[in-house]
């Protein structure tokens, strides 16, 4: 199986790069969303944020105080060894690199002090045959997890409805996630997946599509449809109010049509790691889940 001290190391690793390293996609959709503004205060903001990142990497520091709340998918056969090595790195990377506790009881609020606690960090675990273990991180900070919805739709309402419920969950949100933003869009399954489904969807490539055709073609218009509002760059105006829209999909009740969104800030933060069998690691920021 896999090695707890590795699986450990691995998580340090994958926190430190999500933290302060923006993936190349990312500030790829960044710098064509620059080059495609006229208007000095929207490119101004979005300069501010290439800077940042460019520094973070530099200097190896989180590109932004809110480190969030690390979000693990886990794909491979599962040890209960696992998780408990993932909550050490998280504790590790909380003192090492190093990462602002943010985790507190709901009640007291009373800090846990290294980003652990009851039920943190929440880790999906998706089975499979394969020899190998792949990790992924998603931080998840408050500024646009705050701004997170889920609605049970009418069925009858189908896909006028989701994209009536996506434009207005960003349009409410407004500046407070600091666009531009990345949109995850869950579709289907039970209340519960389809929030699951809406954060999976951010660990995607930005420019990817979905497999399904009516959804590619849904993703690409309300790319569109939400950059023509013109919120732009920090609510300050501009031509980029969103990097891009994924969306995911499952299975649902014939009665029900769930669809949930999770707001990504323009830091998308993402880091991927594969644990194979003889204890080598390779790590990444894109190329999707």
């Amino acid at each position: 199986m896999y090695s707890s001290a590795i699986v450990e190391e691995a998580v340090v690793r994958l926190l430190r790069e999500a933290e302060c390293m923006l993936p190349a996609d990312v500030r790829a959709a960044l710098s064509a969303a620059l080059e495609n503004e006229p208007e000095m205060l929207p490119r101004s903001q979005l300069e501010v944020v290439l800077r940042n990142a460019a520094m973070a990497a530099e200097l190896t520091v989180p590109m932004c105080q809110d480190i969030g709340l690390p979000v693990f998918f886990v794909r491979g056969r599962y040890d209960p060894r696992m998780e408990r090595a993932i909550r050490r790195g998280v504790a590790r990377a909380t003192e090492e690199v190093p990462l602002r506790p943010n985790t507190v009881d709901p009640v007291s609020r009373a800090n846990h002090g290294d980003n652990l606690g009851l039920w943190m960090p929440p880790v999906h675990f998706e089975p499979s045959d394969a020899r190998h273990l792949d990790l992924a991180v998603l931080p998840k900070g408050a500024g646009s997890e705050n701004w997170s919805a889920l609605r049970m739709l009418n069925p009858a309402e189908g896909m006028e409805g989701v994209r009536r419920f996506v434009l207005e969950c960003v349009v409410r949100a407004g500046p407070r996630p600091c666009p531009p933003t990345v949109v995850g869009v869950g579709i289907g399954g039970t209340a519960d997946q389809a929030a699951l489904l809406s954060k999976r969807a951010l660990l995607r490539d930005l420019g990817s599509r979905n497999g399904d055709g009516a959804l590619a073609a849904l993703e690409t218009s309300l790319l569109t449809d939400l950059n023509s509002l013109g919120l732009g760059p920090m609510g300050l105006g501009g031509r980029t109010t969103c990097l891009d829209v994924l969306i995911e999909k499952a299975s649902c009740h014939t009665a029900s049509l769930p669809v949930a969104v999770s707001l990504s800030c323009w830091a998308l933060r993402r880091a991927f790691a594969r644990v194979r069998p003889d204890g080598t690691v390779s790590f990444r920021q894109e190329g999707g889940w």
